[in-house]
């Protein structure tokens, strides 16, 4: 641990949890949990997906009460009915899933349940109001915009609006719950100099993650949290990616990918000089070809925003194609819709689970037969067959491990990584010979990660073609038997895996494989 670091540690707690205990029917969510934070420090809190980070984050917030257990803020024991009260005792929380209004600015975003007022109360000061963001944005280095609709930012810029909100309000103790589970590897190293700018400023902060590098890079201490109860606690100076994830998970976890050679048959699927354009009619894909065979994974690496979503969408019936051919298992899909595609044996795992992969007010049950509702068992006579959707459920809950009271409670309860299992388990718990995956561990802790690699592993090694899009290198690299590098919507380079280097990858992801202008004779 550093010197700066042991001088925050050694500070005053300004929040403390004592025996803290929260339960949901059917199960305890937190149990007897004890947690502090100092003033002035990091305090990273790492577990799986479902260990019950978030929950108890969300007691602080005044969002849950505790069944039982004392919150004390600066040595004073406090009750939160709301996350208002919580907000008066001045702490602030940035949630995974964002709480903007695509629609409105910056400003009416910040504002928003903090009307700065003028005329008695009776007109939105959006003047004042504007210039008190700048002064917070200009102070802690977040650079927002307070008239920009927040519906045109990237992630990244939306995150910063998210803490422009509880700085706005006066927060210094600050909850971070998995901040760069959406961010690109530049947009995290930017968050984590605006994170210690923070600690700088006097901010305290508790940083919710299960990623063991991010952790090892900007906590000062570390606690574990494993099925609700805290595992233990770690010093970021002398643990390791190995030590964090065994006490996170409770056993031995291997981080390289096991897997034997590849060998390939016919081709499963085939592009052909394919062209579509984006939302604003930009073209996203560009005279594209390749083929994927069957008993091989095909890696498609590059930085995001370069036609992987275009790609994976049009392939999938998701988005028109301006031209060229789409071919799947032997047929022409190019203008096929879905369920015509699903139903030849293609799966598909969404980069966006929570749009495109789940429909979230549903239960697990009705997500796991969403592409298959129709058919035997679970109807008969276009009447759905409960017993059989409920058994079925029962059985992959179970076979892909996903953590969940019952089998009849919403989707969108679960965590991020659970919900991921959910996707899993509905596309390869099909008898399916195609695979078409993006982002398919994006946000997972690294339990999920190897068991969802193990699942894509065993396909392959059963036949199936996998297309592989992915903005991790090392997950690229470990996985596929073939990669291809996209730029700008073209393969800027393909390889045999075996023979791609990291170095050479990036080098494409950055360039398109053009020389550089002081490369340039």
């Amino acid at each position: 641990m550093s010197d700066g670091a042991e001088a925050r540690t050694a500070r005053s707690p300004v929040l403390e949890l004592s025996g803290i205990t929260k339960t949901f029917p059917g199960v305890i969510a937190n149990d007897d949990i004890s947690f502090t934070l100092n003033e002035g420090e990091i305090h990273c809190l790492l577990g799986e997906n479902g260990a019950g980070k978030s929950t108890l984050m969300n007691v602080v917030f005044g969002l849950y009460q505790p069944n039982s257990g004392t919150i004390r803020v600066r040595g004073q024991e406090v009750s939160f009915e709301s996350s208002a009260d919580a907000i008066a005792r001045g702490i602030g929380m940035v949630h995974q899933h964002f709480q903007l209004v695509s629609v409105f600015t910056v400003t009416e975003n910040v504002m928003l349940g903090d009307e700065v007022t003028k005329g008695g109360g009776l007109v939105l000061d959006t003047d004042r109001a504007r210039q008190r963001i700048r002064e917070v944005s200009q102070l802690y280095g977040l650079n927002v915009d307070p008239d920009a609709r927040v519906g045109d930012l990237s992630v990244g810029e939306q995150q910063r609006v998210e803490l422009v909100k509880a700085l706005f309000r006066d927060a210094d103790i600050l909850v971070l719950d998995e901040p760069t589970a959406v961010l690109t590897p530049g947009e995290v190293d930017e968050f984590f100099g605006v994170v210690r700018n923070l600690v700088d400023q006097g901010k305290s902060i508790v940083f919710i993650t299960h990623k063991l590098r991010e952790v090892l890079a900007v906590a000062d201490r570390i606690t574990v949290i494993r099925n609700g109860k805290v595992a233990g606690d770690a010093d970021p100076g002398v643990a390791t990616q190995q030590s964090l994830a065994n006490l996170m998970v409770g056993r031995d976890v291997v981080f390289q990918v096991e897997k034997s050679p590849a060998s390939p048959g016919g081709v499963a699927a085939k592009v052909e000089h394919l062209r579509v354009d984006d939302e604003r009619g930009l073209r996203a894909v560009d005279d594209l070809s390749f083929e994927v065979r069957a008993g091989e994974i095909f890696g498609v690496a590059g930085v995001q925003g370069n036609g992987q979503r275009e790609l994976v969408e049009a392939m999938t019936g998701m988005r028109p194609i301006v031209s060229g051919r789409v071919e799947m298992l032997g047929q022409d899909v190019t203008s096929a819709r879905p369920r015509r595609i699903a139903e030849l044996g293609v799966g598909h795992i969404p980069e966006d689970r929570s749009r495109h992969g789940l429909v979230t007010e549903f239960s697990i049950t009705d997500n796991l037969v969403l592409n298959r509702y129709h058919h035997a068992p679970f109807a008969r006579r276009f009447i759905r067959q409960r017993g059989a959707m409920a058994e079925h459920a029962l059985e992959l809950v179970q076979q892909f491990d996903v953590r969940t009271p019952g089998v009849d409670v919403e989707v969108g309860t679960l965590s991020g990584g659970n919900q991921q299992k959910v996707i899993v388990a509905r596309e390869l718990s099909r008898n399916i010979r195609v695979l078409v995956v993006a982002q398919p561990t994006r946000g997972l802790d690294v339990g999920s990660i190897e068991f969802i690699h193990q699942q894509i592993i065993a396909l392959r090694d059963e036949g199936g073609a996998v297309l592989l899009v992915s903005a991790e290198l090392d997950e690229i690299l470990s996985l596929a038997d073939r990669i291809g590098v996209l730029f700008r919507g073209r393969l800027a380079g393909t390889f045999d895996a075996a023979d791609a280097t990291r170095e050479q990858l990036g080098y494409l992801m950055a360039t398109g494989g053009e020389l550089t202008a002081e490369q340039a004779p």
